[in-house]
């Protein structure tokens, strides 16, 4: 079985998001979706939130083409995709400002655990500059964020907001 981890804040999930978790499952059998707990940032959305807004939203993928599981992880990510034995780890690339970042993370991961590769893809043209920050950014200014995030997601992010 193949095993792959992707992972982020998911503050909110968007469409991105599940744009690269839908063409995972062409590639992995398996599909962790790795919630990132950083304690020093100020999220939207609780773990517990994320957690299950992205269990409710990964449900239209199809199953059969892979399992999904949503779990969350603290520290060092090479050491948490060791200990749940993956062979890799995703990572959405949007530009070229991601993949310098992303290189050298990729790098300093092989370096840590040379068995884990690192699989970069990117997302549909529709969603190559969509991220949760700037998704979080236009909806509190106001803007629509209509076809960013499913509207699950929207529907939570106006309820945490006090929105209608």
């Amino acid at each position: 079985m193949r095993r792959a981890i992707f992972p982020g804040s998911f503050d909110p999930v968007t469409n991105g998001h599940l744009d690269i978790i839908e063409r995972g499952c062409k590639l992995f059998d398996e599909i962790i979706i790795a919630i990132l707990v950083n304690p020093e940032k100020k999220p939207m959305f609780t773990i517990d939130e994320r957690r299950e807004m992205i269990a409710e939203v990964v449900m239209s993928i199809k199953q059969n083409q892979c399992r999904l599981l949503v779990e969350d992880f603290r520290g060092l990510l090479v050491q948490y995709a060791v200990e749940r034995s993956a062979d890799a780890i995703v990572r959405g690339i949007r530009a070229i400002s991601d993949y310098e970042y992303e290189l050298q993370m990729a790098l300093m991961n092989r370096r840590l655990e040379p068995r884990i590769e690192t699989v970069f893809m990117m997302p549909a043209e529709v969603y190559s500059y969509v991220s949760s920050r700037l998704v979080k950014e236009v909806f509190l200014l106001g803007g629509s964020v209509e076809g960013l995030v499913p509207p699950s997601v929207e529907e939570r992010m106006r309820k945490k907001n006090g929105l209608k």
